[in-house]
């Protein structure tokens, strides 16, 4: 009879970071909704506000996306990478697009005031940091990477 072997690796501290953005944004998402209820998809205005951040449903939207894809991405260390670099091209565009949306009505169909706009330079950050963390070394578990 054949004995199979399991060979488990450590989780890296990008993956469990992935992890954390993740339930952060699903949190963050599933909440929004609760303010933001089931009219006026694309509405802007500083009366939706979570944690003094503006949000719509559309806005919620992608922070449920954002949640999923980091859940659903942390486990492997080349889809913890990969959600990292998705995070960064999202948000850095979003952050660009916010630039403009803060000065009016006209900006854009998402609710972003300037407060978020600095929320989503941190998330890029954070996407940086899954995608270029080192992984150390991971041949010796006892030892530290």
């Amino acid at each position: 009879m054949a004995q199979t072997m399991s060979h488990t690796k450590a989780l890296t501290q990008y993956q469990w970071l992935a992890f954390v953005v993740g339930v952060i944004y699903l949190t963050v998402g599933v909440a929004g909704f609760f303010i933001t209820g089931a009219e006026g998809v694309a509405e802007r205005g500083a009366s939706q506000k979570l944690f003094g951040l503006a949000i719509n449903q559309l806005h919620d939207v992608v922070h449920l996306s954002t949640g999923f894809l980091g859940v659903i991405m942390w486990s492997g260390a080349s889809r913890a990478r990969a959600f990292g670099w998705s995070i960064v091209a999202v948000y850095s565009t979003i952050f660009l697009s916010g630039l403009t949306a803060v000065k009016g009505p006209e900006g854009g169909p998402v609710n972003i005031d300037v407060a978020g706009s600095w929320l989503h330079i941190l998330t890029v950050v954070a996407g940086l940091l899954i995608a270029l963390w080192p992984d150390g070394d991971r041949s010796h578990p006892d030892r530290p990477a």
